[in-house]
């Protein structure tokens, strides 16, 4: 099936979006968490059912229900999911809804996402789409950089510095208070989506290795099939349609074990060894990926 754009495929939902968008486009400390609104929630549920397929599923519920046990037996969870488009997050918590386990819709509701602040700031659709989930909007290092770069004076970069360490700070504390909630932090591990032919676009950010040292227990999460997909930087520009959705788990990790059985075989030598665990989790998401593929054909 030929692929339309968002925007023409999808133009009549743009004003009733905008509407009913409630969230701040400009963020700073005071606003970093942001309660979905199911107002624009009901819309997105629409865009995904549509353009999922009959065979799209949870590939296997119960090492979902396993985290969901864990995170209600008061451990706090993290899950970290592959990054290929827009609605990874909406096809989840869709497929979470409705595999028909109670656990799983109730973990969907959980759920809370990491997210740039470009989402927010870049265009007032692509922000009532994003706002259809909860989120605690962060400023990305590599935001910083490249707004650092592109200052006029050290002042003006200076200023930018310390409005990103506000925001951070904010966010770290937002988190904090999702975790003593018992809702579950969702990081995409690459920090943006992947590009096809731009393999640093799948290279794991090294910061994630302190969200490993923060939770109790990681799901790894992957994504085979995507209703959208990247064209261009443009979100609205992105190609939508019909697919075949497999959304897979690994086991239930426990974080400490797991970080620290990894720095030990680690060399003493080694320079980077945040940024070696985070190569690590990346690996561990492309070999499931790889796995599950076959059963999408």
């Amino acid at each position: 099936m030929e692929r339309k754009s968002l925007r023409e495929k999808y133009t009549a939902y743009f004003k009733e979006l905008t509407e009913l968008s409630q969230m701040a486009s400009v963020i700073d400390e005071t606003n970093v968490y942001q309660r979905g609104n199911p107002n624009t929630r009901r819309i997105m549920d629409k865009l995904v059912q549509e353009n999922l397929s009959p065979e799209s599923r949870i590939f296997d519920v119960s090492k979902f229900e396993q985290f969901y046990d864990a995170v209600t037996s008061g451990q706090h969870g993290l899950i970290l999911m592959e990054h290929y488009s827009n609605t990874d997050l909406p096809a989840l918590c869709y497929l979470l809804e409705h595999s028909g386990s109670e656990k799983l819709k109730d973990l969907s509701s959980r759920i809370v996402a990491i997210a740039g602040m470009k989402l927010n700031q870049d265009n007032p659709v692509v922000k009532a789409f994003a706002e259809s989930f909860t989120r605690v909007v962060i400023y990305p290092t590599r935001s910083l950089t490249k707004n650092e770069a592109a200052a006029h004076s050290a002042e003006e970069a200076q200023a930018e510095e310390q409005k990103a360490r506000k925001i951070n700070l904010a966010a770290m504390r937002a988190m904090d208070n999702c975790k003593r909630r018992g809702e579950v932090i969702l990081v995409f591990p690459s920090g943006t989506r992947y590009r096809e032919g731009h393999p640093e676009t799948k290279k794991g950010l090294r910061e994630i290795d302190s969200y490993l040292r923060l939770f109790d227990v990681v799901l790894l999460v992957s994504i085979n099939g995507n209703i959208l997909k990247l064209q261009d930087e443009d979100m609205l520009n992105d190609l939508v349609g019909e697919d075949t959705v497999i959304i897979a788990a690994s086991d239930v990790i426990d974080c400490k074990s797991f970080r620290k059985n990894f720095m030990d075989s680690l060399p003493q030598t080694e320079e980077d060894p945040k940024q070696k665990i985070i190569d690590h989790v990346m690996e561990l998401l492309e070999n499931q990926h790889e796995k599950i593929e076959k059963y999408r054909s």
